[in-house]
Parts: structure tokens; C-alpha cells; sequence
């Protein structure tokens, strides 16, 4: 039985993660800002700030494995000195305190921001590709992997997973969600709009396609080249099976993967089923500049780890739908 810390444990892949762990027979400590969504055998929630380096130091004393999916998300100017603290020097301290305390193996959970993506030169992207990040966030995640890298070179074992944009079932469906809302809802879209400052795209749209007071979902296109949007997106449970093996597989150790689906969504093309689903009209969006189209392999992961994502978004979809449905008739 390993002791295994797991950072970011409240959210969404972090308790996932944790679970799995422990139903292997591992003893696993979640680390996060945020209460405990487990009440499991084997299970120690510590809820903290990453405000205090001896603290770490302490915490991970008879540590096996350090996952560190822990991080802060935000496009927004605002936060981008708390996210800096969050994601680039508390890594350092976590990183710091696992070398001290001999630590078997480091997992680090960065990000597809760091190329990025949406601005990659050749497709697929593979991990091969440079990293030249355009958001503070990718940027910060960009710095935690040169940490990362910094403290193998020092002799602490490493994993970096970059992960892909990454949903639960219960959120593709909900407008009212951070990632599915702006993506495939026009008052969702609108919101974020607003948010970020671009209230004159937002008053826009809203005068465009809103004048009739009904909520719609939205196909978004790329003004200067006219094309739908297309992107991975995985399901959380096939993320945390990555994350896994990262800890799990001898072959991890000190690799890079990029940790996504197979499938990629091309938006024209999913969303009049969500639309059929969700039984609102579907409406076509320009947005400024080229469309967001890119497609990212994971066939490292799937050689040197053997992994297989079980879900595609067809059937993410599905099972959403499913859920909702039994919302509806009180099901449980």
C-alpha cells in the first residue's frame, strides 16, 4: 500500500483521482482549498491554503507519490497574480518539500495551454510541439513544468500530464456551467462576453439573436475563415483514468503526455443533437479571427502507457441526456 498526497482533491478529476487511488488499496491524503466531496475508508482530507512551505515539507513525510492536479484557472487580468502564486510557486514548494522528503514519484497536471492549441503550426499537436503560451494561465503552467523538469534533473522522479478541456457528465447539458455554458449557449456566451469586457460583441449578439426572449444554444464559427469550431473534450473519468496510470505505470517516469480522447468535436456536427436534446433552436455565431480548430494526439500515452479512453463525446452526449431525463421525472 502507498501513501499518495493528492492536490486539487475537491474538484472534479483531483476526487476522482482519489477515489481510484484508494479503491487499489492505496492510503491517499487530498489537499484542497475546498471541503471534502469523499467520506471513504482510507481517505484523510486536509483543507488548507498553499500558504506555508515547512507546512508541505511536514505533510509530505512518508509520502509515496505526489499528485498535483491542485491549480487556478482563470483568463481574467485580475487573477493573474493569485494564479501565479497558485500554480508556479506553490508547485515550487510542493516540488521542494517532495525532494526532501524522497518522494517516489511527482505527477504534475499542466495543461494543452501551454502551446497553445488554439494556435498550433501543425496538427496533430503531439508533445514535440514548442510551447509558446498566449494566456497567464497557460504561461503559468508552462512555468510549473520547467519546475518540474528542473527538480528531475535533480533526481526526483516526474510525470507531466498536459491536460485536454475536460467535462463531467452532469455539465455538458447546463448552461449555467463554467466550460459548457459559453461553449454551446448563446446567454452562456453572452455572460462570458460581458465578463471579460467585450460588451459590444456581447450587446451584439444579445440585440442579434435574443430579441425574441428565448433561450437558444450556439454553433460558434470563425469570422475569417467561416469554419465551425472544433475540440477535444474528455470525459473527467477517462482524465482521471490518465492520471492513474501516470501514477501507477513504470513506463511514466519522467515522460511528457498529452492526456486527451481520441474522437475531437466538431461542433456543426454535435450540436444540433444537444439542440435536438435540449429541444432549443440552434443559431450559428461568429466569433473575431480565425475559428478554434485543432486536433492533439495522445498516441504517446496510449504506446508507452497502454491507454484508452472508454467515453467519446457521441457518447457523452447520450449519457447526459440520460441524466437529465431522470432529473425531470424525479429519478434517482
Amino acid at each position: 500500500m502507498e501513501k499518495i498526497v493528492v492536490t486539487g482533491s475537491a474538484g472534479r478529476i483531483g476526487s476522482l483521482v482519489a477515489e481510484t487511488l484508494i479503491a487499489r488499496g492505496n492510503q491517499v491524503i487530498g489537499v484542497d482549498l475546498q471541503p471534502s466531496r469523499l467520506n471513504i475508508e482510507g481517505y484523510q482530507h486536509v483543507q488548507c491554503r498553499f500558504d506555508n512551505h515547512e507546512a508541505l515539507v511536514e505533510l509530505l513525510q512518508g509520502v509515496d507519490v505526489v499528485v498535483h492536479t491542485g491549480a487556478m484557472m482563470s483568463w481574467h487580468p485580475k487573477d493573474n497574480s493569485a494564479m501565479f502564486h497558485a500554480n508556479v510557486t506553490a508547485t515550487q514548494w510542493l516540488l521542494d518539500a517532495a525532494a526532501k522528503q524522497q518522494v517516489r514519484r511527482f505527477v504534475f497536471a499542466s495543461s494543452g495551454e501551454v502551446y497553445p492549441e488554439v494556435k498550433a503550426k501543425t496538427l496533430p499537436v503531439t508533445e514535440e510541439a514548442a510551447c509558446n503560451p498566449i494566456s497567464f494561465y497557460g504561461l503559468t503552467k508552462k512555468m510549473g513544468e520547467e519546475l518540474v523538469n528542473f527538480y528531475q534533473q535533480k533526481g526526483l522522479e516526474t510525470v507531466i500530464l498536459r491536460f485536454p478541456h475536460t467535462q463531467s457528465i452532469a455539465e455538458i447539458l447546463d448552461e449555467a456551467s463554467f466550460f459548457s455554458g459559453p461553449r454551446f449557449f448563446l446567454t452562456g456566451k453572452i455572460r462570458q462576453l460581458h465578463f471579460f469586457g467585450n460588451h459590444a460583441l456581447a450587446d451584439t449578439l444579445e440585440r442579434t439573436y435574443m430579441a425574441d426572449g428565448q433561450p437558444k444554444m450556439i454553433v460558434q464559427h470563425g469570422s475569417a475563415d467561416g469554419l465551425p469550431y472544433m475540440m477535444h473534450i474528455a470525459d473527467v473519468r477517462d482524465t482521471a483514468n490518465g492520471v492513474v496510470l501516470a501514477v501507477t505505470h513504470p513506463a511514466a517516469a519522467n515522460e511528457t503526455f498529452n492526456l486527451g480522447p481520441d474522437d475531437v468535436v466538431e461542433f456543426d456536427k454535435a450540436l444540433p443533437l444537444m439542440a435536438e436534446i435540449m429541444q432549443l433552436p440552434l443559431v450559428n455565431v461568429e466569433m473575431p479571427g480565425p475559428a478554434v480548430r485543432f486536433i492533439t494526439s495522445n498516441q504517446n500515452i496510449k504506446t508507452l502507457l497502454g491507454y484508452q479512453p472508454q467515453h467519446n463525446f457521441l457518447s457523452m452526449i447520450n449519457e447526459a441526456a440520460s441524466l437529465r431525463e431522470d432529473a425531470r421525472h424525479g429519478n434517482k
